[in-house]
């Protein structure tokens, strides 16, 4: 039950009156999808949106990125909510009512969603800088698909632009399926897996294929390595803790009768909590090295690091069901099953404040959630009625946590 001094009454109301401008800025940062760390087009449309507020902002020196500090009338703490802005290298083929203006790239994992949605939440906090005690620090966030975007916005003093650290953390991930639309999700612990990949070359000797014992055939060493890799991550680590190593790519040699003299594989490396992830890479070391070494050959290893996990604060993630629950009613909050399997680069964030990444259903209305376009699919479309129900949600979280002081 709310009351009248709860800060979240009126707040649902109010980002629905938002919604047509909400649809405008979303449709328009869908039109010009960018990829990597330098999203000019896209910076400069943040900008205007967030023109006339009455905010800090700052842009970033290495990255397109977009910094605002939101002050309440009255002294308190600082909190953080993100949105990331860059698109996919993605042909759309999707059936949005807007499409890409740049060829060959795409919104497809709802980025544009992500950022019109902060937007909104920025416009339902500055009408309430009366009663806020504290600051609010909007982050908008290149480079979050691969390219460490959150990491180096870290590293140029994210934490400390508002003048003291954030005490909680929040982001907001739309769904183009699996999740029912206007549904929040969330659990406490890990919600994105570490995702790290593993390269692999072993070095052998090459030869002639009918007389395989004058050379060092890498073929089969490289096909036990992939054996002895699965063997190994479900005899090492807790079924209740798992590990999925999925070797994707091998190859080797030029001809059916000629024995290469190197044979090579990518594998993706993914882990479910920080004590796996610290471990990880030390142990498929090991068996890559000893299963080439007892066959006589030796292996060079390339461990290219990932995202961290994503984990969310238990009390915080009581915060989140409890807004969505005060917001949406019972039927707007579902508490997560298991963790998504894909990696985050909010999980920057979270190892150093307190918070939660939660997910947004946005399937399109008609459409099946277990059999929609997921995201990064050419098909994927989002329902553009979840605009103002992420406003308000994010808009929710800070200022929930806010008058906790």
């Amino acid at each position: 039950m709310t009351h009248a001094s709860d800060p979240l009454v009126g707040l649902l109301d109010d980002a629905r009156a938002l919604a047509p401008e909400l649809d405008e800025l979303r449709r328009a940062l869908h039109t010009i999808p960018e990829v990597g760390l330098d999203l000019p087009e896209t910076q400069a449309a943040l900008l205007e949106a967030l023109d006339g507020l009455d905010l800090e902002v700052q842009t970033g020196s290495g990255l397109s990125s977009v910094t605002a500090v939101l002050r309440g009338a009255k002294p308190g703490p600082t909190v953080l909510l993100r949105a990331d802005m860059d698109a996919l290298p993605v042909t759309e083929d999707s059936t949005d009512v807007v499409r890409s203006g740049h060829e060959g790239v795409m919104h497809a994992c709802g980025h544009d969603f992500h950022m019109a949605g902060l937007v909104g939440a920025a416009r339902l906090l500055h009408a309430r800088r009366a009663e806020i005690a504290g600051s609010v620090l909007l982050m908008f966030q290149p480079g979050e698909e691969g390219r460490h975007g959150a990491r180096l916005m870290l590293d140029e003093g994210l934490l400390d632009a508002a003048g003291e650290r954030p005490v909680g953390a929040y982001g907001l991930h739309v769904f183009s399926a699996q999740t029912p639309t206007r549904v929040v999700t969330g659990k406490p612990g890990t919600v994105f897996a570490a995702v790290d990949t593993l390269h692999v070359t072993i070095h052998g000797r090459g030869g002639h294929g009918s007389a395989p014992h004058t050379a060092l055939d890498p073929v089969p060493v490289a096909a036990e390595i992939v054996l002895a890799l699965q063997s190994a991550v479900t005899r090492q680590f807790s079924i209740f803790d798992p590990v999925v190593v999925t070797v994707g790519k091998i190859w080797a040699g030029t001809k059916d009768n000629i024995i290469p003299a190197t044979a090579h594989l990518d594998a993706t490396v993914r882990t479910f909590s920080p004590a796996t992830h610290d471990v990880i890479e030390a142990r498929l070391r090991r068996v890559v090295d000893h299963v080439a070494a007892a066959h006589g050959l030796t292996a060079e290893i390339e461990w290219e690091p990932g995202y961290p996990v994503t984990v969310n604060d238990p009390a915080e993630n009581e915060r989140a069901e409890r807004v969505a629950r005060t917001l949406l009613g019972d039927e707007g909050w579902a508490t997560m099953t298991d963790p998504v399997a894909g990696a985050e680069d909010f999980s920057y964030v979270l190892e150093e404040v307190p918070g939660a990444y939660l997910i947004l259903g946005a399937t399109p209305e008609g459409a099946d959630p277990a059999t929609a376009a997921y995201n990064h699919s050419p098909q994927a479309t989002f329902d553009e009625s979840v605009l103002p129900v992420g406003a308000a949600f994010l808009a929710g979280l800070a200022l929930d946590r806010l008058a906790q002081g």
